[in-house]
């Protein structure tokens, strides 16, 4: 069925005037209602697929003349929408795929009537990535024999409560005991429906000043009676938690922006749980069991994702004691339908970000426990509860969609980082989610977000180490065919370069040792002694970015404002020399080198743009999209300020501005006017295309202008670094790698360190750590650049380095050394903190090369 993009046949005059051009849309089947443009409104529900005017020619024809209730059109005047909001209010997201395929080849997508879909709008966040099976039906299969257990029912036809007796006791008594508590809930339990299959909601009179009062009350006296019938009554089912918390329990359908949930009430709800006496958190659990096997009470539509959106948030799942009615809770979110998939990706946008967090946490919690079970076997056994995972690691790759697709983000990314996974066999799940024969096995690198950025530099380094042994194997291979005696020389990329022709000697080294660059790296200068055991690789980089970075060479220009480089919009210049940065980029995050680079982070969005690299050379690579003022704000944000000005005045931008579609860019002295389209110096900048301009402009300062340097730069990256590995990369974890740790703090070192010579308690080093720990930023990164032949911090912060402190007897007259191959530095004993100091800050500041200069 073909859902493009037409004019509705409904009468929506008055909505398409400048001051209200959107349009409320609701389905005749659904009942969700979305937000449009009215230039751009769909036939067709996305959700579940019902026609919006079943009366339209096309509606006719698909159906055969059959008609049903049209929807609704409805005039939404315009509103301020805030920064997060505005990127995906207008919008539907891609079908949420949860039976795609994620392999390292091939990406096929399995669609089973009965289960929702997440992989494409996980893919939307990875950038061009391939999916492989994710088994999630058979995860569920397999699971079948340990869902909760059925429901039993007592000789009236009753629901029965698993372990708790019937929960459906008498009219009168329930009444009589209302009437005694004063609680505000009335009869929910017992409410009779007034047609079969129409819902039917209990009535409850929300306040929750006196839910609060209550709760005070309770705490105060340590009676919890009202609190027990409360949550036990409120969680009983989907319907009374709809009665309870939705905001009009008689609405049909949904909304977009928000689940209309009343969240005041909602959360101090959620809040007050935790205090309350165990025997309440117990009924509490104990209704959440009967609401997820009691599917009898008829509910208004996407009333039960609103249900289970309510039940993700309890703060009882942070307890593992709960987690098996967790594991099933999640399970049901799973398997909703595709358009229920998209209503939740929407919601979670309308969570608090302490919320939102809350609830990653205890998913995380849960995995963690799940893989790394606890000896005391308080779980249960692995082959019963081995879903769990993979069912989690869905749902946070819902809330992971939502969260990618707001701008700023609700919450950090690192947040979903699951620290604990660093600790088990990555490569495995690494080879599982790689081999092509079984697809359908799930591995945590189908979820790359969930992967610590050091979980993900192992999976990168151990699959450059395997390239490095197969290209060496190779060379050895062809050199015994030719019955050759092979040289130690043929399992390293040797680079040998003079110090006063560094760039010309990189360049013809590079380019004449194209098929070893996947070995291991080993530098030398001509005329110099150093053997390279680390130290010198780390100094040839820094002094190649050093020189090639230098104005001299045009290459690249510095913006003050913004502290970093940019590629040059107007020097020609060589694209080799291009190429050879990029090539440098590849071998230090190949070779694991942190680089001082400075680029801005759209440098690194292009740099994945595709991950991988097309087959077909006229593909354009590192071409952004979506680009916005803040990623130019990164470069000048002089100018992007400018522009934004510009798209905020409120006056005539074309007589006030005499702006026109053509600009001018400097530098290092030399002017360059560009037409941003056709004669552009002719057509004015005017209100109603001032958006037009803007685009363009990004699109030439941060493409355009750049395309061929880029593709040169983005090429000599992936020649090196062509692995799958990148796949599972953000472009600030690229960032990262390349460039370490953008933090440093060097009491983290002083855990780490080992002592030869010295112990942790002799004056000499309580004086040493006084003077560095008391050091600028500055001094520090000339110390780390002094001993460990970079001044960045790795990945991983500082506690992921080696460091040793070796005593030298009898020389304090001499200068500290150090040896940047072991991370090493040499330390005389000397008499006082001042001398220390004197001392180190001269070997610091004046060592390079081999020896000091």
């Amino acid at each position: 069925m073909d859902s493009t993009l037409v004019s509705l046949n409904l009468s929506i005059s008055s909505v398409s005037t400048v001051d209200d051009p959107m349009l409320e849309l609701e389905c005749p089947g659904c009942k969700v209602t979305v937000r449009v443009h009215t230039d751009r409104a769909r036939q067709i529900c996305p959700y579940c697929g019902s026609w919006y005017d079943p009366d339209c020619p096309a509606a006719q024809l698909a159906t055969g003349g059959m008609t049903s209730r049209a929807g609704s059109a409805r005039p939404a005047s315009s509103r301020a929408r805030s920064a997060r909001q505005t990127r995906a209010a207008q919008s539907v997201l891609p079908d949420i795929n949860l039976n795609s395929s994620m392999s390292s080849t091939t990406s096929n997508s399995i669609r089973n009537k009965d289960q929702g879909a997440i992989g494409a709008l996980m893919a939307s966040s990875l950038g061009r990535i391939t999916l492989g099976s994710l088994g999630f039906g058979r995860d569920l299969a397999e699971a079948t024999d340990y869902r909760l257990p059925p429901v039993q029912g007592d000789s009236d036809g009753k629901l029965v409560q698993v372990g708790s007796g019937n929960t459906s006791p008498d009219t009168q008594a329930v009444a009589a005991r209302n009437s005694r508590r004063g609680s505000e809930i009335r009869d929910i339990s017992l409410s009779s429906q007034i047609t079969p299959g129409v819902p039917s909601y209990p009535k409850f009179k929300k306040c929750r000043e006196k839910f609060m009062r209550e709760c005070a009350e309770a705490k105060k006296t340590g009676e919890y009676t009202k609190m027990v019938h409360f949550y036990g009554t409120a969680f009983q089912n989907f319907a009374n938690m709809n009665a309870v918390f939705k905001v009009v329990p008689d609405q049909d359908g949904a909304n977009l922006d928000g689940p209309d949930l009343d969240v005041l009430l909602l959360n101090t709800v959620m809040d007050n749980i935790r205090s309350m006496s165990a025997g309440v958190q117990k009924t509490m659990l104990k209704s959440i069991i009967t609401s997820l096997l009691d599917h009898s009470k008829p509910l208004y539509r996407k009333d039960n994702v609103r249900a289970l959106l309510i039940l993700l948030q309890n703060p009882v799942f942070s307890a593992q004691s709960t987690y098996t009615v967790f594991a099933h809770v999640l399970q049901n979110v799973t398997t909703l339908a595709n358009g229920d998939h998209q209503l939740l990706v929407h919601w979670f946008r309308s969570l608090e970000p302490d919320r939102l967090g809350s609830v990653v946490r205890n998913l995380l919690q849960l995995i963690t426990i799940r893989q790394f079970p606890p000896a005391d076997k308080s779980l249960p056994p692995l082959n019963k509860s081995k879903w769990w995972i993979p069912t989690a690691t869905k749902v946070l790759a819902l809330i992971n969609a939502s969260n990618n697709s707001c701008s700023p983000t609700i919450i950090e990314y690192i947040e979903f980082y699951n620290m604990a996974l660093d600790h088990m066999d990555l490569m495995k799940e690494y080879y599982t989610w790689q081999n092509p024969d079984k697809p359908g096995q799930f591995s945590y690198c189908q979820y790359p977000f969930i992967l610590s950025i050091v979980a993900k530099r192992h999976i990168l380094t151990k699959d450059s180490e395997q390239q490095m042994i197969l290209t060496a194997r190779r060379s050895l291979v062809q050199k015994m065919a030719r019955h050759q005696t092979p040289q130690i020389e043929i399992f390293f990329l040797n680079i040998s370069v003079r110090r006063d022709h560094l760039v010309t000697d990189s360049l013809k080294e590079i380019s004449s040792k194209q098929k070893d660059l996947k070995k291991k790296l080993k530098v030398s200068f001509v005329g110099e002694p150093g053997l390279d055991m680390g130290g010198l690789t780390k100094e040839w980089f820094q002094l190649l970015i050093k020189q090639i970075f230098d104005a001299e060479y045009g290459m690249f220009v510095y913006h003050t404002h913004s502290r970093c480089y940019w590629f040059s919009m107007i020097q020609e210049g060589n694209l080799r020399e291009y190429n050879l940065i990029g090539v440098l980029m590849g071998l230090a995050v190949y070779n694991s080198i942190i680089l001082d680079l400075h680029f801005p982070s759209i440098c690194y969005r292009k740099l994945l743009t595709p991950p991988v690299v097309p087959p077909e050379e006229t593909t354009p690579v590192g071409v952004a999209k979506n680009l916005t003022l803040e990623d130019l704000a990164e470069i000048m944000p002089d100018v992007a300020s400018s522009l934004q000005n510009v798209l905020e005045y409120e006056g005539d931008v074309e007589n006030d501005m005499f702006m026109t579609f053509q600009i001018s860019v400097g530098e290092y002295g030399k002017i360059k006017t560009v037409d941003l389209k056709p004669n552009g110096d002719d057509l004015p900048v005017t209100n109603e295309n001032r958006e037009e301009f803007v685009d363009l402009y990004l699109d030439h300062i941060l493409n355009s202008s750049v395309l061929d340097r880029f593709r040169a730069f983005y090429l000599g990256f992936h020649s090196v670094c062509a692995s799958n590995a990148l796949i599972m990369l953000r472009p600030e974890e690229v960032e990262i790698l390349v460039c370490g740790s953008p933090t440093m703090d060097l009491s983290e070192l002083k855990k780490v360190v080992v002592y030869d010579g010295y112990r942790p308690s002799d004056e000499t080093i309580g004086h040493f750590w006084e003077v560095l720990l008391n050091y600028s930023e500055n001094l520090q990164k000339k110390f780390l650049l002094f001993t460990t032949g970079s001044d960045r911090v790795p990945v991983g912060g500082m506690q992921e380095m080696t460091f040793k402190i070796t005593k030298l007897k009898e020389k304090t007259a001499f200068l500290p050394e150090a040896h940047t191959c072991f991370n090493q530095l040499v330390l005389p004993d000397y008499k006082n903190k001042e001398i220390l100091q004197a001392k180190l800050t001269i070997a610091i500041s004046n060592a390079e090369g081999f020896g000091l200069e």
